[in-house]
């Protein structure tokens, strides 16, 4: 008799004779080894299938500063594996945002955020940074949401997430391949964050690292009202004293004390700061912010800025008039429209533009350069024909040569730092009578986002140029 011992390799299973075997016994051979060989054929395609190694996420850098683009990569995937990647927030409003491109792997079992096509999700096409810009509230949520991060002394946290197959929705119920926490930064390590309130002024006072002395920024918010600190900080990262600038609180418009004079203090506020250069002080602002730093660029006789920076703006603030009384005109309802989800509609309430030179700030008199940033889908301020206007005032002056406008197509109102997720339309407080609305903002998500990238980059080109003489210190993280 013969016995035999069965052991194996890669190729399959072997045999080794130890003992005697009938020859009943060995006719049965071939009949086993064929029944190993299929068993080891589909445990070989089993394993091929589902690996042991579990996928790879890697997400670079894990920390940075929210306008630095990071790289996010999937490795050990099965080759032509549809896979989705996932991002997600926690709001400090407590809710959930997210966004998600469908990747699949490539012959080497590699996804790649930044080389690879989305098919579908919140975002399609090579797009290295869709994971943030393209981010929306989860379904379901609130409407009205807008996206602020309020607590710069925090980052904003996002856990970057790969799942199997091209998914849509419940992805907190399932369980994903790999996950990787990431940190967005709007304050660089070495920043001083510094409580404003003297000479009757509020707000936060951002100083970059190191011994300076730095160029200075007077940052203004819309009319939304409140302290808002988050591009300061973002500034302040750049290598620019930056003081955002809180010049009335939500609900508190109708009775501010809004004085030409309060503007003036804070900005002597950055200008009198030792670590700062004081003949090389700007202003940057947004929507009414923007309106008051052409304002004040006009018609201050004590301060002098060195440049400003107007987002989504306008020019349309007769001399001698109030704050108060400029937003009052904005929620008139006799020009007021309203698209087919009821949303407000507010740039026609100062169109036509008026030819009355009283109606307008005599931006004739601005002395200093000035970048104009608009959006041609603006559907909250007639930004575009208020930038042509001011250009042709300007060149009436000849004083064309200090005027820079950049205007991007399908942009809206709310043009933000890079990545920000855009707002079509948001919840809005009118301030005068307390009424909560939706406000239609404007803009297509991805044209808006790319201005959101390109336009940062040249303000801060802008801001660099004309505030400081020799290269910009820049923090990193």
């Amino acid at each position: 008799m013969h016995n035999f011992t069965l052991t194996t390799d890669s190729s399959g299973y072997m045999f080794e004779e130890t003992t005697g075997a009938s020859a009943g016994s060995c006719s049965e051979l071939p009949l086993i080894v064929s029944e190993l060989r299929q068993k080891t054929s589909r445990e070989v395609h089993k394993a091929t299938m589902s690996p042991t190694i579990p996928p790879i996420l890697s997400v670079h850098p894990t920390r940075a500063l929210v306008d630095e683009p990071f790289k996010v990569v999937v490795e050990n995937l099965p080759p032509a594996s549809p896979v989705t990647l996932h991002s997600l927030i926690y709001s400090e409003d407590k809710d959930y945002w997210e966004a998600y491109g469908h990747y699949t792997s490539d012959h080497r079992g590699i996804v790649s955020a930044a080389e690879d096509v989305s098919v579908g999700g919140t975002y399609t096409g090579k797009e290295p940074m869709g994971l943030l810009w393209s981010l929306r509230p989860e379904p379901g949520s609130r409407t009205g949401l807008r996206f602020r991060k309020r607590i710069v002394t925090s980052p904003i946290l996002v856990h970057v997430s790969v799942y199997s197959g091209h998914i849509t929705q419940g992805f907190r119920e399932q369980s994903p391949l790999a996950s990787v926490l990431t940190e967005r930064w709007y304050m660089a390590p070495g920043v001083q964050r510094i409580e404003v309130k003297e000479r009757g002024v509020r707000g936060t006072l951002f100083i970059p690292p190191g011994p300076g002395p730095f160029p200075g920024l007077l940052d203004m918010w819309g009319g939304g009202g409140g302290l808002l600190e988050y591009r300061s900080a973002l500034l302040a990262s750049h290598g620019f004293a930056s003081l955002a600038l809180e010049y009335f609180s939500p609900g508190e418009l109708q009775t501010a004390d809004l004085q030409l004079q309060y503007f003036e203090s804070a900005f002597n506020i950055v200008k009198d700061h030792p670590q700062v250069i004081p003949d090389r002080v700007g202003i940057i602002g947004l929507s009414l912010g923007a309106l008051l730093a052409l304002h004040i660029a006009a018609e201050s006789k004590n301060i002098k800025p060195h440049c400003i920076v107007c987002i989504s703006g306008h020019h349309l603030f007769p001399f001698g008039a109030t704050i108060a009384a400029a937003q009052k005109d904005q929620e008139k309802e006799l020009k007021t429209r309203y698209d087919e989800n009821n949303y407000y509609i507010w740039r026609d309430v100062r169109l036509p533009i008026p030819s009355d030179p009283a109606e307008k700030t005599d931006v004739r008199k601005i002395q200093c350069p000035m970048l104009l940033v608009n959006g041609d889908d603006d559907q909250n301020t007639p930004a575009v024909e208020a930038a042509e206007d001011i250009a042709q005032m300007m060149r009436s002056q000849g004083n064309l040569h200090l005027l820079s406008t950049l205007t991007y197509p399908d942009t809206g109102h709310l043009i933000e730092p890079p990545f920000s997720p855009h707002f079509r339309a948001t919840n809005f407080i009118k301030p005068f009578i307390k009424e909560k609305v939706i406000v239609l903002w404007g803009g297509k998500t991805k044209a808006h986002s790319d201005a959101q990238e390109d336009s940062w980059r040249k303000i801060l080109a802008f801001l660099q140029h004309h505030l400081y003489s020799s290269t910009t210190p820049k923090a990193r993280l």
